[in-house]
């Protein structure tokens, strides 16, 4: 399923979060048995720097406090495609990416990305594992980006899409029904519809959970140009 399936995506994220129960239990430790000693995990997003988005997400955290775990440094974005471990060339693991792959991503945005477009952050919504906005796609620029990053050798080629910005990890596993009245409670800035002018790769410590992101490389939707490069490991 992708961002196209509109409400029908949230309504089945929500359900998905009832039936769970509980949420899942963050915890802050180094999770080496994944990262397996590799620095940074790559994936293309939407950075949502706008100054509405910041408020909002303070806001929500604020209403979500003592259910979030402490020290989540990770800026606004949506998501649009997890890419993996950067290695250059001599691809070893399924969870890792090329400099083949990253030109191969870079002429699929020169060919085919959509001009600037809006996406609409809405209402509270939740995960198991982290609440989130909504975000909607009423011009279509995420599905269609969607398309052109996503799928590649497994990494998101299981389970529905839902377009999201999220607000943090929970902390501890709380029942779902105290949760789900919490989140729906929320009544504080929504942001609204917002402009999206590029797209980034963006790039985290493996071993921090929830650490700040880093752009790496930079698409401008306008001028169709990429700047930027993967953190190729040294040789």
């Amino acid at each position: 399923m992708t961002a196209a399936s509109g409400s029908d995506t949230f309504d089945a994220a929500w359900e998905a979060f009832l039936a769970a129960g509980q949420t899942v239990a963050n915890v802050r430790r180094d999770f080496s048995e994944w990262h397996r000693g590799r620095p940074r995990y790559c994936l293309w997003a939407l950075e949502m720097a706008d100054r509405d988005v910041g408020v909002a997400v303070a806001a929500a955290q604020a209403h979500l406090a003592g259910h979030l775990l402490a020290g989540y440094e990770r800026q606004p974005h949506v998501t649009l495609a997890l890419c993996g471990f950067p290695v250059g060339e001599n691809l070893r693991l399924e969870d890792e990416f090329t400099a083949e792959d990253f030109d191969f991503w870079a002429r699929g945005l020169v060919a085919d990305a959509p001009s600037p477009f809006q996406v609409e952050i809405g209402a509270l919504a939740s995960f198991s594992s982290a609440p989130f906005f909504r975000v909607a796609d009423p011009e279509r620029g995420v599905a269609r980006l969607r398309r052109l990053l996503a799928g590649w050798a497994g990494h998101d080629g299981g389970g529905s899409y839902v377009p999201h910005l999220t607000v943090g990890l929970y902390g501890g596993s709380w029942p779902v029904a105290p949760m789900a009245r919490c989140l729906s409670g929320y009544a504080g800035p929504v942001p609204g519809l917002c402009k999206v002018e590029r797209v980034s790769l963006l790039s985290y410590e493996a071993a921090v959970i929830g650490g700040p992101l880093r752009r790496e490389a930079s698409f401008d939707l306008a001028t169709r140009q990429l700047d930027g490069a993967p953190p190729w490991p040294s040789r």
